[in-house]
C-alpha cells in the first residue's frame, strides 16, 4: 500500500522506522515545522523529520494542515494515512481522501485518556494498567473504532518518560501489524466501550507536588510529570525541582506533612501518610544533584517546610454526548513528554 505518515515527536519515530522497513511504500511524511530549541533557540527539526530524511523519505513540514498542504498530500493517491502524535488537526477533504482512511496509534487504552497527554494522565491517576491502541481516525476526539490493542501492567515505578519510550516501541509493532492486516483485508474494528476520560496537555502547574496529599498520590503525580513538565515543590518561595523520588518502608517513622528532614542519610518529605524520599533534586539556577548533597549545603538548624500548591481538579470525564465539530479530527499529540535525553 501507499502510506502517508504524520508524526512529530520522538515517540513517533519507532513507528516510522518500522513502517519504512515493511512491505508498504511511504509516499510522504507530514511533520511539524522546525522550532527554536535550547537556550540559544537553535531552529531544530522534529525527531520524525530527522528520521524521515535519514530514510530518504519525502517530508512535508507544516504547523497545521492548510488547504495547500492537504492538496499536496491528496495528490499522492495514498491508500492509508497513519498518525502517531502529529500534533494538529486533520480536516476534510484530507480526512476522507485515502482509500482506507486514517489510523492513529494512541498511547492509552481508549476510551480512557483521550487527548494530548494520555501516558502522563494515566500515571497521575494511579492506574494499574496502561497500553496503546490503533484506531480509525474520526471527527470526534480519539473516538474511532479500535483495530488493535496492547496492554502493559504498571508496577508503580514508571515515569512518563520511561513508559512513553517503551510504548513507542511496542506500539510500533502493534501499528505495523494493523497496517498489514488492513492491506490483507483481515483487520477487524470494534467500537470503544467503557467510561471516557480526557487527557489534556500538561502545564507547568501540573508539576507542583502537594505534601498535604498521601504519599501514593504525590508519587503518582511525580511519575506522571517526569521528565516534563517536571515535578517541583515550593520551599520558602523558591522552586525546587524533584528529578527522582521514591516511597519509604511501611515502618518508617511518620513526618509532619510538608516538613523536610534529613534522617538516616536520606532526605525525607512528610506527606499526609508516610514520608517520601527525595533522591535527586535540581535547585533553581543550578545543576541536578543528590538531594542529600543539596541539603548539606543549606544553613543548619532551620526547619524547612514545603508549601502546598493550590488544589487542581482531578481527571476530566467526558459528557455522555459531547458535541462533535463536523469534518475535523484531532490527531493525538503526547508531545508533553519528549525524549528522556532531551529533557521531557
Amino acid at each position: 500500500m501507499r502510506l502517508v505518515f504524520a508524526g512529530s515527536p520522538a515517540a513517533a519515530v519507532p513507528s516510522l522506522t518500522a513502517l519504512a522497513a515493511g512491505r508498504h511504500e511511504i509516499v510522504a511524511v507530514l511533520t511539524r515545522d522546525d522550532t527554536p530549541q535550547g537556550r540559544r533557540r537553535v531552529l531544530t527539526a522534529t525527531p520524525v523529520a530527522v528520521e524521515a530524511e535519514r530514510l530518504g523519505l519525502p517530508v512535508v513540514k507544516a504547523r497545521r494542515v492548510t488547504p495547500e498542504v492537504a492538496a499536496e498530500l491528496m495528490s499522492l493517491d495514498a491508500d492509508l494515512g497513519v498518525v502517531v502524535a502529529y500534533g494538529a488537526l486533520l480536516r476534510e477533504p484530507l480526512l476522507g481522501a485515502p482509500r482506507l482512511g486514517w489510523v492513529n496509534l494512541h498511547f492509552s487504552l481508549l476510551p480512557a485518556w483521550r487527548g494530548a497527554a494520555p501516558v502522563q494522565r494515566s500515571l497521575m491517576a494511579g492506574d494499574d494498567v496502561s497500553g496503546a491502541v490503533v484506531f480509525r481516525l474520526v471527527p470526534e476526539l480519539d473516538a474511532g473504532d479500535v483495530l488493535g490493542t496492547l496492554r502493559r501492567p504498571l508496577d508503580g515505578t514508571e515515569t512518563a518518560g520511561d513508559l512513553l519510550a517503551e510504548l513507542s516501541v511496542t506500539g510500533a509493532e502493534l501499528l505495523t501489524g494493523v497496517v498489514d492486516g488492513l492491506a490483507d483485508g483481515t483487520a477487524t474494528a470494534v467500537p470503544q466501550t467503557g467510561a471516557v476520560t480526557l487527557a489534556p496537555k500538561l502545564g507547568l502547574a501540573d508539576g507542583d507536588l502537594d505534601p498535604s496529599r498521601p504519599a501514593d498520590d504525590l508519587l503518582a503525580r511525580f511519575r506522571g510529570v517526569t521528565p516534563e513538565p517536571g515535578a517541583r515543590v515550593d520551599l520558602d518561595g523558591t522552586s525546587l525541582k524533584i528529578t527522582e523520588a521514591r516511597g519509604t518502608a511501611p515502618g518508617d517513622e511518620p513526618l509532619e506533612a510538608g516538613r523536610l528532614e534529613y534522617r538516616g542519610r536520606r532526605l525525607l518529605l512528610g506527606t499526609a501518610s508516610s514520608p517520601v524520599e527525595l533522591v535527586r533534586v535540581q535547585p533553581a539556577g543550578k545543576k541536578e544533584m543528590p538531594a542529600a548533597d543539596w541539603w548539606r549545603g543549606l544553613p543548619p538548624g532551620v526547619v524547612r517546610r514545603v508549601t502546598p500548591p493550590i488544589r487542581r481538579p482531578g481527571p476530566v470525564r467526558a459528557p455522555a454526548a459531547a458535541p462533535t465539530p463536523p469534518a475535523t479530527a484531532v490527531l493525538s499529540d503526547p508531545t508533553t513528554v519528549p525524549d528522556p535525553k532531551s529533557t521531557s
